[in-house]
């Protein structure tokens, strides 16, 4: 089954803003793109991602991309969840039987962890439904096929994914999934991520980097 994974990414310069009092635009930025990366470099080593698109309207995500060999789609950076559609569009059109929507705030992720995930059994059409750390939020989706679900995130968007499935006659389950569990958004997401990268070797380097040089900067 072919399976391409959609990042929707916001433009840079407006990403993360709840982050200002913790670091100013640049670091914001800096830490938005090592994220990324670590999450594209995750991806590109799950074996059952055929694919990997990324929809952004900002041309600095758009060139990491393309360094990671993603496919670029424009945005018009509308929303997640418009952005998303984007993707699902696409895949609909390249005959994809199913899409994974993921965020690029979760570095963390494994490709181990993202495997077990893809190779779950799943009715003909199907939702996975991978919530964030909180509970409330949704971080995955995974669709069979692309269009089994219009992608509805932000607050509560886990019970409303599922509920929406469920008025729809498709299979829905929610899934957890310890390393995409933590995406990135407030000073306690930002906290809760040095903890973790703290406590264990290895893994998401660009962000570990990132938040080393971070660290030294404020000395």
């Amino acid at each position: 089954m072919r399976t391409v994974a959609v990042l929707p990414i916001k433009t840079l310069a407006h990403a993360k803003t709840r982050l200002a009092d913790e670091l100013t635009s640049g670091p914001r930025q800096a830490l938005v793109e090592a994220m990324f990366s670590d999450v594209l470099t995750a991806l590109r080593r799950t074996s059952a991602i055929d694919r990997v698109v990324v929809v952004s309207a900002d041309n600095g995500v758009q060139r990491i991309a393309g360094g990671h060999g993603a496919e670029v789609l424009e945005d018009t950076d509308s929303g997640h969840s418009d952005a998303a559609a984007v993707g699902i569009a696409w895949a609909l059109e390249q005959g994809v039987e199913r899409v994974l929507l993921v965020p690029g705030d979760t570095p963390l992720l494994d490709p181990g962890e993202l495997t077990e995930l893809l190779a779950m059994p799943t009715d003909d059409r199907s939702v996975l439904i991978v919530p964030d750390r909180h509970g409330p939020g949704t971080n995955a989706l995974l669709l069979t096929p692309p269009d089994a679900l219009a992608p509805s995130f932000g607050e509560g968007s886990a019970q409303r994914h599922y509920s929406t499935a469920a008025e729809q006659g498709t299979a829905a389950q929610i899934v957890s999934v310890s390393t995409l569990a933590l995406d990135v958004d407030t000073p306690e997401d930002l906290t809760a991520l040095s903890e973790t990268l703290a406590a264990r070797h290895g893994g998401a380097a660009h962000t570990r980097g990132m938040l080393n040089q971070l660290q030294r900067s404020r000395g």
